[in-house]
């Protein structure tokens, strides 16, 4: 089954651009997965291409209108997730990833100027989805983010099938750091236990490191991981040893 992604933007020509490359490109190629970039503007219905209006209410910039997001958002295939790239949205999660990833595909709807006519909201099945706490200047660069981390799951893109299993975020936890050669690099050394042959021990290692790291590097991804672990399998909380 071909992981099918439909992008609706003001900027069609930015598609596919870095997908076009690497593991996404060689996938694309051998259609594990397609893309069609589709223009809003091809939905306007006036001799100007209109595509946009000044905020009610007055202020600065310019939103897309509901009609002409409507009509695009129409014509796109139907049955698929229907994702708004905007900061405004829910944090996008690998949670997130994995659940589009094992679909038929996805729609992205990319924002520009001030944003979104909020009634498209309303009347479409749109979820807003943001990649970040910062803003950028439209949302192209969140739709690739997002099928760049989907394609890189689909069947056959990665080389090894385990390779997207002990990563950061897969398990609640960042990932363990990693080494290669050489051995000794300006005087630092690989830590000797990744040298040992002991799977124990450095499955053991590698689980500490990941834990202390996102203790101390992500508090909110900890807390969360923390969570996770002190339900019974009713979904009731157990009282933590420290509680």
């Amino acid at each position: 089954m071909t992981f099918a992604a439909t992008v609706l933007t003001l900027y069609p020509e930015m598609f596919p651009g870095p997908l076009g490359t690497s593991l996404a490109g060689r996938a694309l190629g051998e259609g594990i997965w397609s893309l069609d970039a589709v223009n809003i503007r091809d939905f306007a219905t006036d001799k100007h291409s209109t595509v946009d209006g000044t905020p009610a209410g007055g202020g600065a910039g310019m939103v897309l209108r509901a009609d002409i997001l409507a009509a695009a958002i129409d014509s796109a295939p139907a049955g698929r997730p229907i994702l708004a790239m905007t900061p405004r949205g829910i944090p996008l999660t690998q949670t997130k990833v994995r659940d589009l990833a094992a679909g038929e595909g996805v729609t992205i709807l990319c924002g520009r100027f001030e944003g979104f006519d909020e009634r498209i909201f309303e009347g479409r099945a749109v979820e807003q989805v943001s990649i970040g706490d910062y803003i950028l200047s439209g949302g192209e660069m969140g739709a690739l983010v997002l099928l760049d981390a989907c394609i890189r799951l689909l069947p056959g893109v990665m080389g090894a099938a385990s390779s997207g299993v002990d990563e950061s975020f897969e398990g609640g936890l960042l990932e363990y750091p990693q080494y290669t050669r050489p051995y000794e690099w300006e005087g630092r050394t690989i830590p000797e236990v990744l040298r040992s042959g002991d799977h124990a021990r450095i499955s053991a290692w590698r689980k500490s490191i990941a834990e202390t790291d996102t203790r101390l590097r992500r508090p909110d991804l900890w807390e969360r991981h923390e969570g996770a672990r002190v339900q019974s399998p009713s979904g009731a909380r157990r009282r933590m040893k420290d509680e």
